[in-house]
């Protein structure tokens, strides 16, 4: 088909979506982003799709070890107040109705705000993971790379973090290839625990001697 004759199919389609109600527009406009994210070459990068999706379908996870200072929270929201959203959260999907967070969710939160929830009419930019990843020990994992990218997780969280991902049968080897730790990052988590549970069938190959700051 002419490439002009699909643009001229495309503006007519603009214009009777122009027509609609905001809701069933914002509706569709996600139904056709879908549908070009199917088709898409890069469809294997999430943000190729990113979705307006209602606030009441997202959830926060119970495991982010990201915690922002209160100057750097006011900053997010000056941000996203003046500049509009620039990055969208990201969810994993568990069912239709429910979203939940893997990363971005400070950005859940202004959102959420009274000053900024009329604005996004009540909804927030989305994309999805990797919907393979259901196991939470992958979710927690992602959530844990996107925080580390960034410089900013909390050593007492990311404590509990290992602690739950050891209870769920993960291996040293898994923790450490999934997360980005090293040896002596993972056995100073294990060691702050206190928990000697963690121990158990550890498969660290040398000994860990403390550093001088933390004698």
């Amino acid at each position: 088909m002419n490439i002009d004759a699909i643009l001229d199919q495309v503006q007519a389609i603009c214009d009777e979506i122009d027509r609609l109600p905001e809701e069933q527009a914002i509706d569709l406009l996600n139904e056709i982003r879908q549908a070009l994210h199917r088709v898409s070459p890069l469809r294997e990068h999430p943000v190729d799709c990113v979705l307006w999706i209602r606030q009441e379908e997202i959830q926060a996870n119970s495991y982010n070890p990201n915690a922002v200072a209160p100057p750097e929270m006011a900053l997010l929201e000056r941000s996203i107040s003046e500049d509009g959203y620039t990055q969208p959260v990201v969810t994993w999907q568990e069912s239709d109705a429910h979203r939940e967070i893997i990363d971005g969710y400070h950005r859940f939160l202004v959102g959420r705000s009274l000053h900024m929830a009329s604005r996004v009419r009540g909804r927030l930019p989305v994309t999805q993971v990797n919907q393979a990843r259901t196991d939470l020990a992958d979710r927690m994992a992602s959530t844990i790379r996107h925080n580390r990218a960034r410089g900013t997780h909390s050593i007492e969280l990311m404590q509990h973090i290992v602690a739950e991902l050891v209870e769920v049968g993960m291996s040293d080897r898994w923790i450490m290839q999934h997360i980005g730790m090293d040896v002596d990052e993972l056995l100073r988590l294990k060691q702050l625990t206190g928990l000697m549970a963690l121990f158990k069938d550890a498969e660290f190959s040398r000994a860990w001697v403390a550093r001088e700051e933390e004698a």
